[in-house]
């Protein structure tokens, strides 16, 4: 059994066939797929996909840095709202994105601290998506580490002074097709890294693995981060996919 930790399949690049992209993936051994909450738009979708596929399709709540705009305190309302109202997977994905806009830098910071404590009041785990900003990110979350908060470093394609720094907080690193890319460091970066510090995603329909680099992404591929990491880490699949998903299931039953 494999878990792809991060998936956006309720995306409208999936409306024709997600019912075919969710059983190719299964016949190649993913069981479960964990969806990111991103904004207010997108939690119709993605809970309607985790009622048509329950157990299957398991849903997190959070406002992505991205989205954190004129009305992110709206927008936090609602996800507080939602929190209160039912279980979640995980507080996700949250954090910090300094790549397509310093606009609102502040209430990024403002607001991936406020989902933070959030997810240790209702006791779960965060999904972090982090991008130009993963000393900052990192900063952030060490003293909400050091209360006893979880999580995954979502995407992770950073150092391995960074890897580091984040399994020395107890967190895990999602792994995805960034290891699959040849020039991305990303190898080099996570030899000296535990597979039990990692777990695997797609971001799907986003950061397709090689060969299906530039197409659309769907969890199915998994088996090729899965025959990456084997490689990198000098161990069978099997392993990769038996340690993966311990970490995962350990993560989500927080």
């Amino acid at each position: 059994m494999i878990i792809d930790t991060h998936c956006h399949l309720y995306v409208e690049e999936f409306n024709n066939d997600i019912d075919a992209v969710i059983v190719r993936a299964q016949q190649k051994g993913v069981q479960k797929f964990y969806l990111p909450g991103i904004d207010s738009e997108s939690i119709d979708a993605m809970l309607s996909l985790e009622a048509k596929y329950p157990g299957v399709c398991v849903a997190m709540m959070g406002l992505h840095p991205c989205y954190v705009k004129e009305n992110y305190k709206d927008e936090l309302n609602l996800v507080h709202q939602w929190l209160q109202k039912r279980k979640f997977a995980a507080v996700g994905e949250i954090g910090l994105d300094f790549y397509w806009d310093k606009t609102f830098t502040e209430q990024q910071y403002e607001s991936f601290d406020l989902q933070m404590q959030w997810a240790l009041d209702f006791r779960l785990p965060i999904v972090i998506h982090t991008r130009n900003a993963m000393q900052e990110t990192i900063n952030r979350v060490k003293p909400f580490a050091q209360k006893g908060l979880k999580g995954i470093f979502h995407c992770f394609s950073g150092s391995y002074e960074s890897a580091r720094q984040i399994v020395d907080m107890d967190f895990l690193l999602g792994i995805g097709g960034v290891v699959t890319y040849k020039n991305a460091g990303l190898p080099e970066a996570l030899e000296k890294i535990a597979v039990e510090h990692l777990v695997l995603e797609t971001d799907a329909p986003y950061l397709t693995p090689v060969p299906f680099r530039g197409k659309r992404n769907e969890s199915g591929y998994l088996e090729y981060i899965v025959q990456k990491l084997a490689e990198v880490k000098n161990v069978s699949a099997a392993e990769i996919e038996a340690i993966t998903t311990a970490n995962a299931e350990k993560l989500f039953a927080l």
